[in-house]
């Protein structure tokens, strides 16, 4: 199980890597956007489109990467406090019960949505340039599936401690 854990966390660590990317990507689109509009008074037609579409994809392809560093927003009045076991018991019961629905219900969304989105050949209609969705509603199909992975692989840890109270190696 440890093997899989460790595939898990590089392939979460290998998509932040590919994520800076995507974010230059991103700050050209909207600096040259810019130019283009105020210095030349010529906006363009898809530099919008185009950035919504890095953008998603950034937040949704780093939710993985976020878990596996467990920088989500949490609320710790308590938790911090806590041994590791019983902060293992608290991240246990919450993923099972809470967690693991919550994903379950993306995952399977957003596979509806892009499984919709190939078949129609669906198109987006923000602009007259008219893109096609289904390579983004792909990518947000796949970023909610590696948040998934990461999820199970941490459960795995927090499983661990629990079990065993000592720290997952």
């Amino acid at each position: 199980m440890r093997k899989a854990t460790r595939v898990i966390d590089a392939i979460s660590r290998c998509t932040a890597e590919m994520l800076k990317w995507f974010c230059y990507a991103l700050i050209l689109v909207i600096v040259y956007d810019v130019i283009m509009r105020y210095v030349f008074d010529a906006p363009t037609m898809w530099a919008f489109e185009v950035a919504y579409m890095l953008g998603a994809s950034i937040f949704v392809l780093g939710f993985a990467y976020t878990h596996y560093h467990r920088a989500h927003v949490r609320v710790d009045i308590f938790y911090s406090h806590l041994s590791p076991r019983r902060r293992a018991v608290i991240d246990v019961i919450g993923t099972l019960f809470l967690f693991f629905p919550l994903l379950a219900l993306l995952v399977h969304g957003s596979f509806s949505l892009m499984w919709r989105s190939w078949s129609i050949g669906e198109i987006s209609i923000l602009t007259n340039w008219f893109p096609p969705l289904a390579p983004l509603r792909t990518v947000v199909f796949v970023g909610f599936s590696l948040f998934a992975l990461q999820a199970i692989a941490q459960f795995t840890r927090d499983l661990y401690v629990l079990v065993r109270n000592k720290p997952y190696d």
